[in-house]
């Protein structure tokens, strides 16, 4: 790596080949119509396919919690990943096994899709992520 880059390093940042980087997001998505059908073992099941998902893109993943109307994560992922693709990853290929697995969540939407198309992506800096670490997690709780 460049010397110049060198005196960071020790911080919280990641490098890949020429590139230095902290890019951090709180991400937020939710099932069609916000229907609460992210319950009964389909969270948790979905919370392991969004793992192996972000292993196989080499996103990682500091937070996550599936509420029953809504995903969060707080991921890490390269400035060379744009963070469009791995969300239109994760949710394309979430919904496709989800149908295979619960074949009956399909009754509470229409139209054959089980993700809103639209979701929220906010970068995170080091000094806020403990709060946002926060926040997800208690977020099952507030309900």
């Amino acid at each position: 790596m460049d010397s110049c880059l060198q005196y960071n390093v020790n911080m919280k940042y990641k490098s890949n080949k020429n590139v230095l980087y902290s890019c951090k997001y709180h991400v937020v998505w939710c099932p069609k119509y916000r229907r609460s059908v992210l319950v009964e073992g389909i969270d948790e099941r979905l919370k392991e396919l969004i793992q192996e998902i972000c292993d196989e893109i080499n996103v990682e993943i500091f937070e996550m919690e599936v509420m029953p109307d809504h995903v969060h994560l707080l991921v890490d992922c390269s400035p060379q990943f744009f963070i469009p693709d791995a969300i239109k990853r994760l949710k394309g290929q979430t919904a496709k096994k989800l149908f295979e697995l619960f074949p009956d969540i399909k009754k509470s939407l229409w139209g054959g899709h089980l993700w809103n198309p639209s979701y929220c992506a906010v970068s995170v800096s080091d000094r806020s992520i403990e709060q946002v670490k926060q926040y997800i997690r208690e977020e099952k709780t507030k309900e």
